[in-house]
C-alpha cells in the first residue's frame, strides 16, 4: 500500500477567478475536494508544498489525510493545473475518499530481475509498453506498484496483463483487452550499405579504360586525307634541259 502523506489545508470561502487570484496573491494555490455524496468543498494549500509533492513524481497516485480546521480528510489528487508560461500549480482538484469505496487507476510498473533474463544478457532490451496499468483499488489500499519479474524471459517474450500478479482487492480495469504490458526485444544490427554511386561507377570506369588506345600507340591514319603525300614527296625532281652551246 502506497504511504498515506500529510497536507495542510484552509478552508476558503470565495468562488470562482477574483477569488483565486487572491488566494494566489497569498502564496497558496486553491483547490477543491469532491465526491462521497457531498457538496464539493473549496479549499487552498501552501505553494511550496503542493509543487514539492507535484514535481516529485506519483502525485496522483499518493493518498492524502488533508488537516481542515482541526479535521482530517482522506484524498486522494485526481487532476491539477500548472501555468502555462512559469508550470506554477494554479488549481488542484482532490477526490474524497470514504471507507470501502473503491477508485479506478493507474499503477506504476516496475521490472526486476534483469540479471535473470537470457535475452538481456544477449544484449536484448526491455521494452515498456504500459508504464502504468489501470485497476480498481481499494480506497484505503491503493497499490504503490505493480512488479513484474523478467527472470526467464528471452526475445519477443511478453507479459500480459492477465499474467500481471495484482496486489490483494485489485482487479483490471477492462478483463477483455489483455494488453502486453513488458517485452523484450533482440538488439538492433546497423548493416553499413554500399553507396551507390560507387557501384555505378565501377563499370563505367572499366569500359573507358578499355576504349582508350595504349601508349605510344601510332594514331590510325585518315583513309580519306593525306593518303597522297607521302608518294608526292618521294617522286624525285624532272631534269632541266641542259643549255644550248
Amino acid at each position: 500500500m502506497a504511504a498515506i502523506k500529510q497536507l495542510a489545508a484552509v478552508a476558503r470561502s470565495g468562488t470562482g477567478k477574483g477569488a483565486a487570484r487572491s488566494v494566489r496573491r497569498e502564496g497558496r494555490v486553491p483547490a477543491v475536494i469532491y465526491g462521497g455524496g457531498v457538496k464539493p468543498e473549496p479549499i487552498s494549500v501552501d505553494y511550496k508544498d503542493v509543487n514539492k509533492f507535484i514535481f516529485s513524481g506519483h502525485f496522483l497516485t499518493s493518498i492524502f489525510d488533508l488537516e481542515i480546521d482541526g479535521r482530517k480528510e482522506r484524498v486522494l489528487p485526481r487532476d491539477y493545473q500548472l501555468d502555462v508560461v512559469t508550470d506554477w500549480p494554479v488549481h488542484v482538484d482532490f477526490l474524497r475518499l470514504s471507507p470501502g469505496s473503491r477508485v479506478r487507476i493507474g499503477v506504476p510498473v516496475h521490472v526486476v530481475n534483469r540479471d535473470a533474463s537470457p535475452g538481456l544478457k544477449k544484449g536484448g532490451a526491455v521494452n515498456l509498453v504500459l508504464h502504468t496499468v489501470e485497476v480498481m483499488a481499494p480506497a484505503d489500499a491503493i497499490p504503490e506498484s505493480i512488479t513484474i519479474d523478467l527472470a526467464g524471459l528471452d526475445f519477443h517474450d511478453s507479459v500480459h496483463v492477465s499474467a500481471v500478479k495484482l496486489p490483494e482487492g485489485c482487479r483490471p480495469v477492462s478483463a477483455k483487452a489483455d494488453l502486453t504490458v513488458v517485452t523484450i526485444v533482440p538488439p538492433t544490427v546497423m548493416v553499413e550499405e554500399t553507396p551507390a554511386a560507387a557501384t555505378a561507377a565501377a563499370p563505367a570506369a572499366a569500359g573507358a579504360a578499355a576504349a582508350a588506345p595504349a601508349a605510344g600507340a601510332p594514331a590510325k591514319a585518315d583513309a580519306g586525307k593525306g593518303a597522297a603525300a607521302p608518294a608526292a614527296a618521294a617522286k624525285p625532281a624532272a631534269a632541266k634541259p641542259a643549255a644550248k652551246k
